[in-house]
């Protein structure tokens, strides 16, 4: 009996959640966080391309995916992480055509390190945004 509670009391211990935050990157929008934490692994909620001031980013889709990679990586920062530590990137896009625009400024950010990645076109997102990308990261050592 001592045992299993042991064991219950760790499984408990090794799966603690923990909301991220910054006010270096725009507010969650409705009810989530800006990221999770649950032991090492950081599972980053979609950025926008929005500032921390939560208005949005005119311009080019490059300006924006400067915005929201900023984003992204000021909540890695505050939880214990950066962008060579992320695994996987989800990115949507309003429109396929901004594909190349968008590549250049990511690979500006990825290029030795090249976490595994998806992009796909959707017909919309929210705030009527054209670019959202979300990315799962391992803390610092």
């Amino acid at each position: 009996m001592f045992l299993r509670n042991v064991a219950k009391q760790s499984v408990r211990t090794m799966s603690k959640l923990t909301p991220v935050a910054t006010k270096l990157s725009p507010p969650a929008a409705a009810s989530y966080s800006q990221a999770m934490k649950v032991n090492n692994l950081i599972f980053v909620s979609g950025q926008i391309p929005y500032t921390a001031e939560n208005k949005p980013v005119e311009g080019s889709i490059g300006d924006k995916a400067e915005q929201v990679i900023q984003n992204v990586s000021n909540i890695l920062k505050e939880a214990n992480s950066s962008l060579n530590k992320v695994v996987k990137v989800n990115v949507f896009l309003a429109d396929i055509k901004d594909f190349a625009e968008f590549n250049v400024v990511y690979a500006k950010h990825f290029n030795e390190h090249k976490p595994a990645r998806s992009c796909v076109a959707v017909a919309s997102l929210p705030l009527d945004v054209d670019l959202e990308m979300e990315v799962i990261a391992v803390e610092q050592d």
